[in-house]
């Protein structure tokens, strides 16, 4: 047995915030979607490519806050945070780890999400 990868991630929203999700994934993230299987469409969400991996975003009535992440490897960082912060996203700045710089902030439906960049010293 042997585990290759991470093919996709999934984040849940409430059913009546499509068009806010769109908004924020597609628009502000600037995330490229793709189009959901036909047989999975009927369950309501959206998938984004995000390098060779996706992330699924799915419909459901209860969400939960809580520290599970997705942590998306970036480049210029601090342009993604300026870039954020000019939309209002609220930066929350975490712990320092060695090799790395980053930052989380919570979608429009509480989902935390993690920004991470190597860095160069």
């Amino acid at each position: 047995m042997k585990i290759n990868g991470i093919h996709h991630v999934q984040l849940c929203i409430p059913h009546n915030k499509v068009k806010e999700a769109k908004d924020f994934y597609r628009g502000i993230l600037q995330l490229q979607e793709i189009t959901k299987p036909k047989a999975l469409q009927k369950n309501g969400g959206m998938w984004f490519q995000i390098g060779h991996q996706e992330l699924h975003i799915g419909v459901e009535d209860q969400i939960y806050k809580g520290k599970h992440h997705p942590a998306f490897l970036v480049e210029s960082l601090q342009e993604l945070r300026d870039h954020l912060i000019l939309h209002n996203i609220q930066i929350q700045d975490e712990l320092p780890i060695p090799g790395f710089n980053r930052f989380t902030i919570r979608d429009p439906f509480g989902n935390r999400i993690e920004f991470i960049e190597r860095s160069l010293v």
